[in-house]
């Protein structure tokens, strides 16, 4: 292998972390994601003798390779949503868990993406964000992602997606309108001070710990928004969260945390006490911290979950 060839791999590595996070946004899904920038990096590979760099950069024709094999990987399989966008909230916190047979979005270890990506990318992979946007078209997915979030021109989008620079305009018109349908409310993508949300989530995590309800509700804003996949049921407010959580706690209140982060928010896993001695993981929970609260918590209970953020199983 000669010099020249050791460093283009050395530059098309240098943009894993970022393709990852784009075809994540594209799929809802780590394991497809982590396969797809694989299939990319290798694409590239080879393919390097027909790169010379003078019609587009390293990086847009990576990410030409990468959106259309997520295009292509998308083509006829169903959105991956979360609970909340497929029924309405569930009134009776003590009616029977239901689990649904969907591929459901997944959520994304921040450990992958290396160093601080900065707010504004954090907020494009908030799970609220990765959520909605899986209500668009494939295509209308990708134009508002090259546009909106990476900041690519309507030409180089064009260039990336085969369309006209109209089409791209076009498309992106419609993605946006049908965002702002779906729902995207500001408070998910405002940032509080680092210092307020590490102090909240102490907070939480501590009378998680002690399953103390009251103390729990009392971080969380009055239109807080629960939900669980695998299970359908979901929940809309402070009073329904903590008549949740009070029969969670009727079940076990002897619990232990530990702290990781997703989608570029806040995460725990949360571990229960088990019979035979230690704790067992129970679940990851990702939260949502706003300028006046928590806002929302989406618990994963799934071991493709557990296994992708590298978590015990058990603590002693």
């Amino acid at each position: 292998m000669t010099p020249a060839t050791t460093d283009f791999g050395r530059r098309i590595d240098a943009h894993r972390p970022e393709l990852l996070a784009h075809c994540y946004r594209m799929l809802g899904s780590l394991h497809d994601a982590e396969d797809l920038v694989q299939e990319t990096c290798l694409r590239a590979w080879r393919a390097r003798d027909r790169y010379d760099g003078t019609k587009a950069s390293l990086r847009t024709w990576l990410y030409r390779i990468a959106t259309n094999a997520c295009l292509t990987a998308l083509d006829g399989r169903a959105r991956r949503p979360l609970p909340s966008g497929l029924a309405a909230p569930s009134e009776d916190p003590a009616a029977p868990l239901v689990r649904g047979e969907v591929a459901w979005l997944q959520p994304l270890p921040d450990a992958l993406l290396g160093t601080d990506p900065g707010a504004a990318v954090r907020g494009s992979l908030r799970l609220a964000f990765v959520a909605a946007v899986q209500h668009l078209s494939a295509r209308g997915r990708a134009a508002l992602i090259l546009r909106d979030v990476l900041d690519f021109s309507a030409a180089e989008t064009a260039g990336i997606l085969d369309m006209t620079v109209p089409a791209v305009n076009s498309a992106l018109q419609r993605a946006r309108d049908r965002l702002r349908t779906a729902g995207v409310p500001e408070d998910d993508l405002a940032e509080p001070p680092e210092r307020e949300v590490r102090a909240r989530i102490d907070r939480f995590v501590e009378a998680f710990e002690r399953a103390d309800v009251t103390a729990i509700k009392e971080l969380l804003t009055r239109d807080v928004l629960l939900e669980m996949p695998p299970m359908t049921n979901w929940f809309l407010g402070r009073d329904h969260y903590g008549a949740f959580m009070d029969w969670v706690f009727s079940r076990c209140t002897d619990w232990r945390t530990l702290r990781t982060s997703a989608n570029g928010q806040p995460a725990f896993a949360a571990y229960r006490r088990a019979d035979e001695g230690g704790y067992r993981l129970h679940t990851l929970q990702v939260l949502t911290v706003t300028t006046t609260g928590i806002s929302r918590n989406t618990v994963f209970q799934d071991a493709e979950v557990f296994a992708a953020f590298a978590l015990p199983q058990r603590l002693p």
